[in-house]
């Protein structure tokens, strides 16, 4: 279980640098002076980096299996979570202001320079796929911290 739960974590991660990757490319960090970005930077950086941290706690846990390291991977991906839930919960009037965009700028979301948040460019598929990801490499950590399956 705890490489299933490494390589879902590999997986969920990759998709996490697509979609930062996305996020900066598209002016994302210049939209936080103009206030066009509903993600804040800190948010997304601190997601980033707790996540990361937490990988490499878990690398580690797999190399010498000690529970206190697993614990503690499961204890960096609950804030990684709730941070994952904020973003998620401001992207979603993003999106949804995609969809259903007009000819003006305004009700497609922009901000009022018409500058399009950079987290519009965010594909579905890859936010749909890194969120379940997410949850299952946080049930995965959880249940071999729990030595459920005797991992």
């Amino acid at each position: 279980m705890d490489i299933a739960a490494l390589i879902a974590w590999v997986v969920t991660a990759l998709g996490g640098f697509y979609l930062l990757g996305t996020w900066i490319r598209r002016g994302g960090i210049r939209q936080q002076q103009s206030g066009t970005s509903r993600l804040p930077a800190p948010v997304i950086f601190g997601h980033f980096a707790l996540a990361a941290i937490g990988l490499v706690v878990w690398i580690i846990y797999v190399v010498v299996d000690k529970d206190a390291l697993a614990w503690t991977a499961f204890g960096l991906l609950l804030p990684v979570a709730l941070l994952g839930f904020t973003m998620l919960a401001r992207w979603i009037p993003v999106y949804q202001s995609r969809s259903t965009a007009t000819a003006t700028p305004a009700a497609a979301g922009a901000g009022t320079d018409g500058t399009v948040p950079a987290e519009r460019h965010f594909p579905l598929p890859v936010v749909v796929a890194h969120g379940l990801l997410a949850v299952a490499t946080l049930v995965l950590v959880l249940l071999t911290a729990l030595d459920v399956g005797g991992s």
